[in-house]
């Protein structure tokens, strides 16, 4: 019998923003792999780096943010690689970002757009990131984070 491997070698990351009451979602267009489709910031662990610090991390490169607060979502966003012959797991982040901070897009992405909750679930191509996101909504836009959830806050 052949097993299937679970590979867990990057991290998600959903970056919310309140602006005038009203949560948004940052989604980012993509140039390399899934060109043209709209996604939340993801990127690989590099060696040594804990899943929360490669979320800082690729926040940063991918946006220029900076996480005024960091959680775990304390969910996963998962799915089956064809070409690999494997199921990917990775570890969500939700990042805290300042309302007005202006988003520097690398070279991974063409474009960025922030959304509410309802225009990001049309717009990203996976069942897995529209779960992702309805749960992020339910758990920190909804009711109040869980504090045992929180990784890192600004001093």
């Amino acid at each position: 019998m052949a097993d299937i491997p679970v590979r867990c070698f990057a991290v998600s990351v959903v970056l919310l923003r309140v602006v005038d009451g009203q949560p948004e979602v940052l989604l980012l267009r993509r140039n390399r792999t899934l060109v043209g489709e709209w996604c939340q910031v993801a990127g690989a662990i590099e060696n040594g780096e804990k899943a929360w610090e490669a979320a800082l991390r690729e926040v940063k490169e991918e946006t220029g943010l900076a996480c005024h607060r960091l959680y775990s979502a304390d969910i996963c966003e998962q799915f089956y690689e064809a070409d690999r012959d494997a199921i990917s797991l990775l570890p969500v982040f939700v990042g805290l970002v300042k309302p007005h901070a202006a988003v520097v897009i690398n070279h991974e992405h063409s474009e960025f757009r922030w959304v509410s909750f309802e225009e990001a679930l049309t717009m990203v191509p996976f069942a897995g990131q529209r779960h992702v996101l309805r749960h992020v909504k339910a758990e920190f836009v909804e009711r109040e984070p869980n504090r045992h959830l929180l990784i890192m806050a600004a001093q």
